[in-house]
Formats: structure tokens, C-alpha cells, sequence
């Protein structure tokens, strides 16, 4: 298997002209052995514990966990992916339809998503709530072990995010960036009504590069959709993607997983206030 789509442009230059589509094919093999692994491997029900009485006490029956905001950002995200991941590698497997026009407006509509989810965090939200810090790394090694079964492991509280969540935000974060900068460059290279042609702006070389980095960033993107789907349907994990449709979160879910003094009711509260304005 390859690695790079080369060809010789009309100077005789072996250049890229993108990844291999072998590459496709590698991602969802991948990502199914991974989804099959998991399952086997971790446990489906993980014992919550009891809730303390004493947290418990005061507390409203539902804590807003996602803002109105915050919601439309994620579906909004979830249904130009899926476009523009079915535009980008359905015709490539022979399904042919006019993919091109689709996929660079899912695109812009991508990218204007990823505009209002920056405002959103840095004007609504907390900045730094999603950034791992050093309690968030040893969160992380107790929840592997108990994950995984450990007799004597205590499965930690964590804060607003786990840390699964927020590496798979970062990682997501870089794949979708150099989607979206190198998708930009690309549409001088299609018939467009917002950006003129312009086919000379790099040369043949750089122009490879730029479609390598698109395809692989979108390959990666593959196996990420197929984790995140795969996580938001495991019987532990469907209270958090039912917060992302509803928005809220009852009682006890908050006490069992999240630590109070990592993500306080205060903010809870807070949020639900701001939702009212979204």
C-alpha cells in the first residue's frame, strides 16, 4: 500500500497529487478493529458508587451541561462532516453524483461553525474548561484502570469534561483546522462564486502537498467519526449524548461522575442563565 497519489505534471515533474485511497479503506479497518476491541476489552457498565447525601443536598433535580449554543455548534458540525465525508470518498468507491459543488459549500458551512463555536467559547463559555491540565493526566490513569477492570481501582470524578473528552476535542480540533485551511486554498481551484480562480498561486509541488494534508486530515477525520459514534451509544456513555440533545443533566449523573469542586453547580446555574439569551 501507498502512501501518496503521485503523477507527472506536462514538465516531467513526479509530484503528489494526493494520499492513497488505499488510505480509506486502512482508516475503517482501523477504526473497526478499534471499536471492536474496545468493546470486548472494557466493560460495558462501570460501578458509579453511591451519591453522597451530603453533595446531593440543595442541588436542583437537572444541571444544564450544554447551552443552546453549544448544541446547535455540535449537530450543526456533525451533519457538514458527514457531507462532506460522504462527498470526499463516496465517488472515490464509484457512488458518482455532483460532489464537488456539495462538498465545497459543506465546507464554508464547516467553516462558518467553526467561527461561531470560537465566539461561543471565548464570549459564553469558559475557555480554559476544555484544556488538560495536570489532575485531568491522573485522572486519566485511574479511569484506565478502572476501565479496564482493575479491582482496586477507583473510577475518578472528573470536571465539566473527562479527559477522553478533551483529547478527543484536541485531536479532532487539529484534523478539522488543516481540513478546513487547506480547503480554503483548494476552492481557487474550483469554479466557486466566492473565491476567483486562480490555479498559479503555488506551484505543482506545493499544490500536492496541499491535497495531501486535505486527505489526511480527512482520512483521520474518518476514524474519529467512527470512535465518537462508537462511544455515543455505549450503554455508559448515552447520558452524556442525551445532554447533548436535551441538554441537561439529573442529579445523580452529576455527583457520580463529575467532582463539585471541579465544575460547580455555580456554573451550572450560570450556564442555564446564559442559555435563556442563545
Amino acid at each position: 500500500m501507498e502512501f501518496l497519489r503521485r503523477a507527472l505534471n506536462p514538465w516531467g515533474e513526479n509530484v503528489p497529487i494526493g494520499v492513497s485511497w488505499d488510505l480509506i479503506w486502512a482508516a475503517v479497518i482501523i477504526g473497526a478493529a478499534f471499536v471492536v476491541g474496545h468493546a470486548l476489552l472494557v466493560p460495558k457498565k462501570v460501578d458509579t458508587g453511591e451519591v453522597d447525601e451530603d453533595e446531593a443536598r440543595g442541588l436542583p433535580a437537572k444541571l444544564l451541561r450544554h447551552t443552546t449554543g453549544a448544541r446547535g455548534f455540535h449537530w450543526s458540525m456533525s451533519v457538514t462532516m458527514f457531507a462532506l465525508l460522504i462527498t470526499a470518498f463516496f465517488p472515490v468507491i464509484g457512488i458518482r453524483f455532483p460532489w464537488v459543488t456539495i462538498h465545497w459549500i459543506a465546507g464554508v458551512l464547516l467553516i462558518l461553525t467553526v467561527i461561531y463555536h470560537i465566539y461561543h467559547v471565548f464570549a459564553k463559555q469558559d475557555f480554559w474548561t476544555m484544556w488538560i491540565d495536570r489532575r485531568d493526566v491522573e485522572e486519566g490513569k485511574l479511569g484506565l484502570k478502572a476501565a479496564m477492570g482493575k479491582a482496586d481501582a477507583e473510577r475518578p470524578r472528573s470536571g465539566k469534561y473527562p479527559v477522553d473528552q478533551k483529547m478527543f476535542h484536541h485531536v479532532a480540533m487539529i484534523a478539522t483546522l488543516g481540513a478546513v485551511v487547506t480547503g480554503v486554498l483548494m476552492m481557487f481551484r474550483v469554479d466557486n462564486f466566492l473565491l476567483p480562480m486562480n490555479t498559479y498561486m503555488f506551484s505543482d509541488t506545493a499544490w500536492g502537498w496541499i491535497y495531501v494534508i486535505h486527505g489526511v486530515c480527512g482520512i483521520g477525520l474518518i476514524f474519529l467519526v467512527i470512535a465518537h459514534v462508537y462511544f455515543a451509544i455505549r450503554p455508559e456513555k448515552r447520558w452524556m449524548t442525551w445532554s447533548m440533545i436535551n441538554g441537561w443533566i439529573d442529579r445523580e449523573r452529576y455527583l457520580q461522575n463529575h467532582d463539585p469542586a471541579r465544575w460547580t453547580v455555580a456554573e451550572a446555574a450560570s450556564a442555564a442563565a446564559e442559555a435563556e439569551g442563545d
